[in-house]
């Protein structure tokens, strides 16, 4: 039968294919998907999205605007009104929420809600995990990531991510520079790829976008892009990208860098890498990437700036259909909404 799915995003972060973030990557495929599947699909995301389904668009933040506590404020205040009048207006069957902030426009009491918990843990307010709302559903993309969870969190099963294989090529001849790739923050360690290409004389190409917010903004320009303008091997920050040359960079590159300095929950861009037959040089610690990353076959995971420049020297030896069988076998898109359909229907048989 038929479903009717709400798909609630970030409030201050726009969906479609073009998307920066993985939590609007995942809802643009889900989206998708849904639509494509015969369902129907009903987005609130701000302005400047783009989906398969319908898009109820809520306010969004001026360019350049700084995304303070006010902002977020009136930010949340707009969705909570858009998820009433959805939730007035059509004859939803499942809210699925996608935000970091999901908390503040739950809406009320009625159709069941699922939250994917696309961060870590810490990222959230406390008060999720003992929601009281009924019919109020958790779940975690990676074991990593439940494992960091509250003992007292109910969660559903994991749904690792996935991404469009059909999107993503590899070529035959790569060419000399890495890649790094994502949003701008101090928290993704691109200071750690830019030292490590340095050590490695290996040029770098670092795209993404770096958000309103102040601390944002100043790694960006006080930190990263100052120590590209340094002696050594080619650096540019080309700012973000869309899709096609997104797809262009990830299938020429030589491998793809991942130094973040957090517990990532998964890493969609690794994904997309190895679809590409791009191999993956991250850190050790970086949270769920010993779960994607395959040492030796389709990566390298390191500590440390100076073990990433010594992988950067070895990637050459690693074979791109590799990669490519890895992101088939492992994490094809399609895998990942079938199992979001299969929840919703376990959702909906227990309500």
């Amino acid at each position: 039968m038929p479903l009717t799915v709400l798909l609630v995003g970030y409030p201050l972060a726009p969906v479609g294919p073009d998307a920066v973030g993985g939590a609007e990557q995942v809802l643009s495929m889900l989206d998708e998907a849904l639509s494509r599947g015969g369902h129907r699909s009903i987005v609130v995301a701000p302005e400047g999205s783009a989906c398969a389904g319908t898009l109820v668009a809520t306010p969004a933040p001026p360019p350049g605007a700084a995304l303070d506590e006010a902002a977020r404020e009136r930010a949340w205040s707009h969705h909570r009104s858009a998820v009433a009048r959805v939730l007035d207006r059509y004859p939803i069957d499942l809210v699925h929420m996608h935000g970091v902030d999901f908390d503040r426009y739950l809406p009320e009491p009625g159709a069941p809600v699922l939250a994917t918990l696309h961060l870590p843990p810490g990222f959230y307010s406390p008060a999720v995990f003992c929601l009281e709302r009924p019919r109020t559903f958790l779940h975690c993309v990676s074991a990593t990531q439940r494992r960091a969870c509250p003992p007292e969190a109910r969660l559903l099963p994991d749904i690792p991510n996935g991404v469009r294989l059909e999107h993503y090529r590899p070529r035959r001849y790569k060419r000399g520079f890495a890649l790094a790739l994502g949003r701008i923050c101090p928290e993704k360690g691109y200071h750690v790829a830019v030292e490590a290409s340095v050590r490695a004389a290996v040029p770098l190409v670092i795209a993404g976008q770096a958000f309103g917010y102040e601390e944002h903004t100043r790694y960006l320009q006080e930190v990263l892009l100052p120590m590209l303008r340094g002696p050594g091997p080619v650096r540019r920050f080309i700012g973000p990208v869309g899709l096609a040359r997104k797809r262009r960079l990830l299938a020429a590159a030589r491998c793809l860098l991942v130094p973040s300095l957090v517990q990532e929950t998964s890493s969609l861009v690794a994904l997309e890498a190895l679809a590409s037959g791009t191999p993956v040089i991250a850190l050790r610690g970086a949270g769920a990437l010993p779960e994607i990353v395959e040492h030796g076959r389709t990566g390298f995971l390191v500590d440390g700036a100076v073990e990433m420049a010594d992988a950067m020297a070895r990637v050459d030896r690693l074979d791109p259909a590799a990669c490519r069988r890895a992101a088939e076998e492992r994490f094809s898109a399609a895998t990942t909404a079938a199992a979001y359909l299969e929840t919703y229907r376990r959702i909906l048989r227990a309500a």
